[in-house]
């Protein structure tokens, strides 16, 4: 029986009360923006690039030293921002770890491959700002875009950045075969052909041989998204990645992020030791 593609992908028709999800991530959002406001941890709408939209909200930890930590927030690379996503931080920076929410150029006004750039830049941003390598979170497409992240040959962006500039990446419910996009009808925006589809895909790119990647998906979301993060998982393995594939029990493609708020959560447990594993790796250059 063939793929209904356009019902796999469609988490808003799976999910019909994510309106009251999202609204709870605003308010969420809201409240621990200001929360670090006001006890001075937040900077807000760091710029790194040309547009309005490349920005950065950075949550401190406490302490000194931190971990650095990108969240890329989801959206299909056609919506949201990372102002909706700041909550998120919240386990984390409990543990010790500097989160950075970052913001991209939308689809249909700039292409994925547009996207992929602009947060490769954002991650060039915090390693000039910190002087630290950058582990990475990101959600649906940011999940997409943490696995670009990890394969991306950085020295070749930047002579002064090293190879492993990100050692660690855990992506959420994550798109790494983009050919069943060309299907659908939200690659009206997406803009992708075969061949773009196969050269936005992380899954066919060279593996980070040594580095890591965790790939989860929510238990009760589509086939597709299952396949998705199981099959990176599986082919990186092949080729000397370090990697794992992971299910959140009782999750959907919404509400699979929430344990990223809970500093007690296996999620913030796990993205931790992914810090404490690669914070001794050898920087090559």
């Amino acid at each position: 029986m063939p793929i209904d593609y356009e019902a796999e992908y469609n988490n808003r028709v799976r999910v019909p009360e994510h309106p009251q999800i999202i609204a709870r991530w605003q308010k969420d959002a809201a409240d621990y923006r200001k929360t670090m406001s006001d006890a001075g941890r937040a900077e807000l709408g760091l710029s790194y690039g040309g547009s309005p939209r490349q920005i950065v909200d950075l949550f401190h930890a406490k302490g000194e030293d931190p971990a650095v930590v990108m969240f890329i927030h989801g959206g299909y690379w056609r919506a949201f921002e990372p102002q909706s996503f700041s909550h998120v931080a919240q386990g984390l920076n409990a543990k010790g770890a500097t989160v950075a929410l970052v913001g991209y150029d939308l689809c249909p006004q700039v292409g994925i491959g547009d996207i992929v750039a602009q947060v490769r830049k954002a991650c060039l941003f915090l390693w000039e700002r910190f002087g630290r390598r950058v582990r990475v979170v990101g959600h649906s497409a940011g999940g997409h875009l943490a696995a670009c992240m990890i394969a991306t040959d950085w020295p070749a962006l930047d002579p002064t950045t090293p190879q492993n500039l990100v050692p660690a990446a855990y992506s959420i419910s994550g798109l790494f075969d983009l050919a069943p996009f060309t299907r659908l009808a939200i690659n009206s925006d997406l803009k992708l052909d075969e061949k773009s589809a196969r050269a936005l895909s992380p899954v066919l790119w060279s593996a980070p041989k040594g580095l890591m990647l965790d790939a989860v998906v929510g238990s009760d979301e589509s086939g597709e998204y299952h396949r998705q993060s199981k099959l990176i998982a599986e082919e990186w393995a092949k080729k000397g990645a370090r990697t794992q594939y992971g299910e959140i029990v009782g999750a959907n493609h919404f509400t699979a992020i929430d344990p990223l708020s809970d500093p007690e959560s296996d999620m913030v447990k796990r993205i931790c030791e992914m810090c404490e594993l690669t914070a001794t790796a050898k920087a090559e250059s």
